[in-house]
């Protein structure tokens, strides 16, 4: 889908369903080409479905490789709280025909794949900080 496109169907998004941000949805369309390049030179430059875990991989890299500190904020900023939300994210892009899926493909792929605060936050807490208490 060209840029102009999928700006159109995040857009149309948002005006519905103002729950995420549209700089959350264009992060997540980076995330998935950042994901399926990973994907590609895993498996010998050849493209496969990206599955829900998969794309939760290298939304987590790529945030922390853009933002580093600042990603919980940013997210949190966007309305991106959790893992469930960026499969929600996904599905709504799906709905408006941007993303593809599989037959196989749920929302509860996304769902407790990770922690956002033990993926965004605790890696730049001082480590006095990330022992409980």
């Amino acid at each position: 889908m060209q840029g102009s496109s999928f700006h159109q169907a995040v857009e149309l998004i948002v005006t519905r369903d103002a729950r995420y941000a549209p700089g959350a949805f264009f992060f997540l369309k980076e995330a998935l080409d950042f994901t399926v390049q990973r994907v590609m030179e895993d498996n010998q430059g050849v493209p496969r479905h990206v599955s829900g875990p998969e794309l939760l991989e290298g939304f987590r890299d790529h945030a922390l490789e853009q933002f580093g500190p600042m990603a919980s904020t940013l997210l949190r900023v966007w309305g991106v709280r959790c893992c469930a939300d960026v499969g929600e994210m996904v599905f709504l892009l799906i709905e408006s025909k941007v993303f593809g899926r599989q037959e196989s493909d749920t929302k509860q792929d996304f769902h407790g794949v990770y922690d956002f605060h033990e993926a965004f936050t605790a890696p730049f807490l001082p480590r006095r900080r990330r022992q409980p208490a």
